[in-house]
């Protein structure tokens, strides 16, 4: 008698759910998740590290980047890495939070809003139409320029011909070259001396409808490679001096080189007595979909002032996005 003839079975899929190769790519992704993840813990952490803090700046691009990943691994139907993707985007938007939503205190009913327009505009950029399309698109009241290029000199009626209240500072040249910070007004300004450690820095009182406000424009030192080691914490330091010889409402606009829930961030809250306004939407590079931009561009503002709006402004021919605040007095 001969046995029966086995029908021959259909090759088992390389990628066939519960298969070797399904396994070793769940296994690879939640590999991969563990970088993002680091980020969130260094954010969480409150640690002052240059290292560490470092890392805390990418956060925001981080939870874009695993939100993304983690849909397309539950497209795929890899459930356990899928589980591992979520608990790392809501880690992450724990660390992103403080910097998306920062607390503001109500305004106070019938008083007028000012709409603020701040930028880096970047040292080589010397395009003095493109600067002046995306100043006029905001329509601001009071405009703060930082890294100015010096080659703008003879185009500056032309960009901000409609702002006739001006002060500036220049930067000898350091590690980018040598450029300006401009704060420009519809209202009248006052200079106000400042800190040469500041590295970039302008400051101005202003006499607008809401009072006397302090308006100042920084550039700090970026955190890697350096220009010298806690080059940031020192300026902000100087930020803080600065504030204690001021009364009354003060903004502070410009680059940071940090978001607001990092390191700087937080020392500019603590030391300086400043609030930063919502960082939703990267501002650097513009070379990347601001969703995976990092907010580096910030506006903080005193506690008798608050935020009403907060937007990116049009393209400028710089490397950062400009940003729209508009603000009045608290209640």
């Amino acid at each position: 008698m001969t046995s029966p003839v086995q029908p021959d079975l259909p090759a088992r899929p390389p990628f066939a759910r519960g298969g070797l190769a399904w396994r070793i790519a769940e296994v690879l992704i939640g590999l991969s998740l563990f970088a993002p993840l680091t980020l969130a813990v260094a954010a969480l952490s409150g640690s002052g590290h240059r290292w560490i803090d470092i890392l805390a700046q990418f956060t925001a691009p981080a939870l874009t980047a695993t939100v993304l990943l983690t849909a397309l691994v539950a497209l795929a139907r890899l459930w356990r890495a899928t589980a591992f993707g979520l608990i790392v985007a809501v880690t992450l938007l724990v660390a992103v939070w403080p910097q998306w939503f920062p607390a503001q205190p109500p305004a106070r009913p019938g008083a007028p809003e000012l709409t603020l327009y701040s930028a880096n505009v970047h040292y080589l950029n010397t395009d003095i139409d493109r600067m002046r399309r995306s100043i006029d698109q905001a329509n601001p009241d009071i405009i703060v320029l930082v890294e100015l290029s010096l080659q703008t000199a003879d185009g500056i009626e032309a960009l901000l011909g409609n702002y006739p209240h001006r002060v500036d500072a220049t930067l000898p040249a350091q590690m980018r070259g040598p450029s300006r910070s401009i704060i420009a007004s519809r209202f009248p300004l006052t200079q106000v001396p400042t800190f040469p450690d500041l590295l970039h820095d302008v400051a101005a009182v202003a006499n607008t409808p809401l009072g006397r406000i302090n308006i100042v424009g920084v550039h700090l030192t970026r955190p890697w490679p350096y220009e010298y080691q806690h080059g940031q914490v020192i300026q902000t330091e100087n930020l803080a001096d600065l504030r204690r010889t001021t009364t009354g409402p003060m903004i502070v606009a410009g680059d940071f080189n940090s978001v607001s829930s990092a390191r700087i961030g937080r020392q500019v809250r603590d030391e300086v007595g400043l609030h930063p306004a919502p960082g939703i939407l990267g501002t650097w590079p513009t070379a990347l979909p601001p969703v995976f931009g990092m907010t580096i561009d910030q506006v903080y503002r005193s506690s008798d002032l608050t935020f009403t709006r907060r937007r990116l402004g049009r393209p400028n021919g710089s490397d950062h996005a400009p940003v729209v605040t508009t603000f009045t007095l608290a209640k």
